[in-house]
């Protein structure tokens, strides 16, 4: 009776932790809670410590922890090692805090935008949607298939490669370039 009591648990519990996962997919090795904020969540991605250090020079911590809510276009570590030899730590030194801000703010939406929600936008505009950045650029994106594509304002393209991150904030869609405003 106890083995097929702690069997019945273990069930259980595997189909919770499964469930979970399906709800808010794992990101840099870690399990990503829509009870946590994008500052809390992202921390814990072993593919975004460039990013998360980025966020605190440029001291967005506390607005990315606020009620929000965001959208938030995540750039991957081996984004920003895309980016010509030297230009991360240019972007980190203090005294470049605000072109730092500039590009951090330009992968940030105010609102929540799921991938639905982007994808209705872009069938929309015939294929085409734009979206208007935190730092008042413009995110143009259009679907490649099942996949989003932003295009910069410099011409570069960043494809979303996990999509609809939720967190109690907003929602992350991780992208596989730096997104890079005029």
């Amino acid at each position: 009776m106890k083995r097929m009591f702690v069997m019945v648990l273990l069930a259980v519990a595997s189909i919770t932790v499964a469930s979970q996962q399906e709800m808010n997919p794992m990101v840099g090795g870690a399990a990503m809670f829509k009870s946590k904020d994008i500052i809390d969540n992202a921390v814990n991605s072993a593919d975004h410590t460039t990013l998360v250090a980025a966020v605190k020079a440029a001291g967005l911590v506390e607005t990315l922890k606020s009620k929000g809510p965001f959208t938030v276009f995540a750039p991957t570590n081996a984004a920003f090692d895309k980016l010509p030899s030297g230009t991360v730590d240019t972007l980190l030194r203090p005294e470049n805090k605000g072109m730092l801000t500039n590009v951090l703010t330009y992968h940030v939406l105010a609102g929540r935008f799921d991938s639905n929600a982007i994808a209705k936008k872009i069938k929309a505009g015939n294929g085409k949607a734009s979206f208007k950045a935190v730092n008042g650029g413009t995110l143009p994106a259009w679907m490649d298939g099942n996949s989003i594509v932003l295009t910069d304002e410099k011409g570069g393209q960043s494809r979303v490669t996990i999509a609809n991150v939720y967190q109690s904030n907003g929602v992350i869609h991780v992208v596989d370039t730096v997104l890079l405003p005029k």
